[in-house]
């Protein structure tokens, strides 16, 4: 079952919400300041920004593809290219632990949305 197209505001501010988390706690597990984390984030949330208009994710905001997978690569891609471009970090390391977080993250609630969804309809 998928999301109403009026829900899909909370989808959105799910996914920035997520990515927020996600630089704060990479902020925090590297002993700096996670109130710094919008530093971190922000080529990450332009990423999402960027997914959403790609794949008009208002339409199906909770569908775990395309959705949710586009906005997850849009994440990362856009957001290392911007990194990459800032002079800030891109190591392999931070690349492949942050495609894992984020997918995690932003394909994880959405799955666990569809899981509650499915077992509602199969009371």
């Amino acid at each position: 079952m998928a999301a109403s197209p009026t829900r899909w505001p909370g989808y959105l501010i799910a996914d920035l919400v997520l990515v927020a988390i996600f630089a704060a706690l990479g902020r925090n597990a590297h002993e700096q300041s996670p109130w710094g984390a919008l530093e971190t984030a922000w080529p990450f949330l332009v990423g999402v920004l960027v997914g959403w208009v790609v794949v008009r994710a208002r339409r199906r905001p909770a569908a775990l593809f395309p959705t949710g997978v586009v906005i997850w690569l849009s994440t990362e891609i856009v957001g290392m290219l911007l990194r990459m471009l800032t002079g800030q970090g891109t190591a392999l390391a931070f690349v492949l632990v942050s495609l894992a977080v984020l997918g995690l993250f932003l394909l994880g609630y959405r799955l666990i949305s569809r899981l509650i969804s499915w077992a509602r309809l199969n009371r």
